[in-house]
């Protein structure tokens, strides 16, 4: 039994190495959500899709995931990406690859919950947010 489980160790710990050939660089990077489709009221204790809409400036760039952040009756939404940077890529004209992603969110509070989806930095370098206030009915 014990040569059975270090065989299998060893075959798992070889077959999962990579040699430099095989590293892909890659980086997250945040990108701006352009436009936002959510419900204009809702409802205590559901769940609602909430769906963005976003330019996706090349083939590789890939959806990753959302950087959310609650705050009381606030969220912070960040979209963001990963970029796959020594990959042979086809650059997308602008509005040529608007994409969109979707995440659930759980309706947790009564009241007016503001949502604020990065939009990217201003001349300054300061953010840049669409917000949306959702009024929450019990």
């Amino acid at each position: 039994m014990k040569k059975i489980f270090l065989l299998s160790f060893l075959m798992f710990s070889l077959l999962s190495c990579s040699t430099d050939n095989d590293i892909i660089n890659s980086s997250f990077v945040p990108l701006p959500i352009d436009s936002v489709n959510i419900p204009e009221v809702f409802q205590f204790g559901q769940v609602y899709p909430i769906e963005v809409t976003y330019f996706r400036p090349s083939g590789c760039h890939i959806f990753n995931t959302f950087f959310v952040e609650n705050n009381d009756n606030e969220t912070t939404i960040i979209l963001i990406n990963t970029i796959y940077e020594d990959s042979n890529c086809e650059i997308f004209e602008v509005n040529s690859n608007v994409t969109e992603a979707t995440f659930n969110y759980q309706v947790n509070d009564i009241g007016t919950h503001v949502f604020k989806f990065w939009q990217g930095k201003d001349d300054n370098g300061s953010d840049i947010y669409l917000i949306v206030e959702v009024p929450i009915e019990g």
